[in-house]
């Protein structure tokens, strides 16, 4: 294919999906979705909602272990269905259009609200860096969060390769930030000093809405543990590496973020942890006076890091929707010369820079998980289905039926939970937003309604982007 195309009529070939994800990128991508600014920022939610130091140790482990159950399961559907995308995937498969497509349009929502909140993150802290206790102000900020989520959609558009390294590099970073952490812990406790660790159990809750609220607060900072399915076509050696990938990325993250919360009680107490505006920097302030500077920078490369892999895995999942015909057909269609789906990242970078602006992070980690459990459950039915429809099928890891169940059991406690008391009002915008998807999905998937002039739009990006769609992946020898 030659670039005298570009002006004149659009590609007409196919571009293959390749596969250049190696065993560490694939680590990298699913450390690097987990460990995002939570830890080091704002791991308070656990505790403001279990109430005790004790059982919010506790949550912390148990939130591991769903991750980890939920992350096998994910490693056997990502065998059955060697597609990219992940869950739309799956319930395209076994439920049809309609829950495929109310999957990735909430992802519309989920995924540019993270990578603002993200931004915002890197840029409130590099702040921290480079002005004084005042900082610049609000908006300032916001245009420094838009410029990162720019340079980051750049990265993802000029190649896979450069994606991955850079995956690699800040997740090495941010595990070496933690690792500080959880050593300067571990010198204290050797020392025989607890900090507010002693206090144990006092003050647990008994409230089945807050220990819902408690789990959803560290859910949300071990997302991304099911990320390795949504680029399934680009990993090498899925048979061996997925599984592999998983079980390593979730024991490493679980360990981590354990011995990183006791490490934080073990120098403050529970007012200096609720009082914080950064746990990881009032931590140093006590135990590294020397790190006060060094953290927010880590925190910065983490934020960064995880916005990298975020744009990564998101334009992975508008290409195929897109390729199963429920989202625009630009959004399948690939780069020529990098094989990148470059319009879906250009969307999702647009739609991040405008969700930039009115970024609430309380607010949005309530509406994710609440979506996020909602559909993890029906995919554990889809699972379940699936292994009825293929049980002759011979995959390399093979999942008790009992864990996919106990895992819906789990889901459904986590999406009724906050009804058991008065509704927030980001419950309400959640169920109104599905509401509106399970609108559109009418007239544009079930009638197959097409805008005036999409065709043009469509012949005019391919020009502009040298893309073409992408071929039907191969099925996974």
């Amino acid at each position: 294919m030659e670039n005298d195309h570009i002006g004149k009529e659009p590609y007409i070939d196919t571009v293959p999906v390749k596969r250049r994800l190696g065993f560490f990128s694939g680590v990298s991508i699913i450390v690097g979705s987990i460990i995002g600014s939570g830890i080091f920022v704002s791991p308070k939610g656990v505790l403001v909602n279990s109430g005790s130091v004790g059982l919010c140790l506790i949550i912390w482990f148990v939130c591991g272990l769903i991750s980890a159950l939920g992350a096998v399961i994910y490693a056997e559907l990502g065998l059955l269905i060697p597609r990219s995308g992940g869950d739309f995937n799956y319930l395209l498969n076994v439920f049809g259009t309609f829950p495929a497509f109310m999957f990735a349009w909430c992802q519309f929502l989920i995924m540019p609200s993270s990578s603002a909140v993200l931004s915002l993150t890197l840029a409130e802290y590099f702040s921290k860096v480079i002005f004084d206790d005042c900082g610049p102000n609000n908006m300032i900020l916001k245009l420094f969060a838009c410029a990162v989520i720019i340079s980051t959609g750049i990265i993802n558009c000029i190649s896979v390769k450069l994606s991955a390294r850079t995956h690699i590099l800040f997740t090495v970073l941010k595990v070496a930030g933690l690792l500080m952490i959880i050593i300067g812990g571990l010198v204290k406790i050797l020392k025989g000093e607890f900090g507010s660790m002693s206090s144990g159990f006092e003050g647990s809750s008994t409230n089945p809405t807050s220990i819902a609220m408690a789990i959803y607060s560290g859910m949300f900072t071990y997302g991304g543990w099911q990320n390795l399915n949504h680029v399934l076509e680009e990993l090498d050696n899925p048979k061996r590496n997925l599984p592999l990938c998983v079980i390593t990325s979730i024991t490493l993250v679980t360990v981590i973020y354990s011995l990183v919360n006791i490490s934080y009680f073990s120098v403050l107490s529970k007012d200096e942890f609720l009082s914080s505006w950064a746990v990881a920097v009032t931590w140093a302030k006590y135990e590294i006076s020397s790190a006060v500077v060094i953290i927010p920078i880590i925190v910065a490369c983490s934020s960064y890091g995880t916005l990298t892999i975020a744009f990564f895995i998101s334009s992975r999942l508008s290409f195929a929707a897109a390729r199963a015909g429920l989202f625009p057909e630009i959004l399948s269609y690939l780069n020529v010369n990098s094989n990148v789906p470059v319009p879906s990242t250009i969307l999702i970078v647009m739609l991040s820079v405008v969700m930039t602006i009115p970024a609430d992070i309380g607010m949005i980690i309530n509406v994710i998980s609440f979506i996020f459990w909602i559909f993890l459950g029906v995919n554990m039915v889809a699972f379940m289905v699936l292994r009825y429809k293929m049980k002759d099928v011979k995959t390399s890891i093979k999942v008790p039926l009992i864990l996919p169940f106990i895992l819906l059991m789990i889901c459904i406690f986590l999406v009724v939970a906050p009804f058991l008391e008065p509704v927030r009002t980001e419950f309400w915008y959640a169920l109104g937003y599905l509401v509106l998807g399970a609108i559109l999905y009418i007239p544009f998937v079930l009638l197959h309604f097409r805008l005036p002039g999409i065709d043009g739009v469509t012949k005019f990006c391919q020009s502009l982007m040298i893309v073409a769609p992408a071929t039907k992946p191969d099925e996974i020898s």
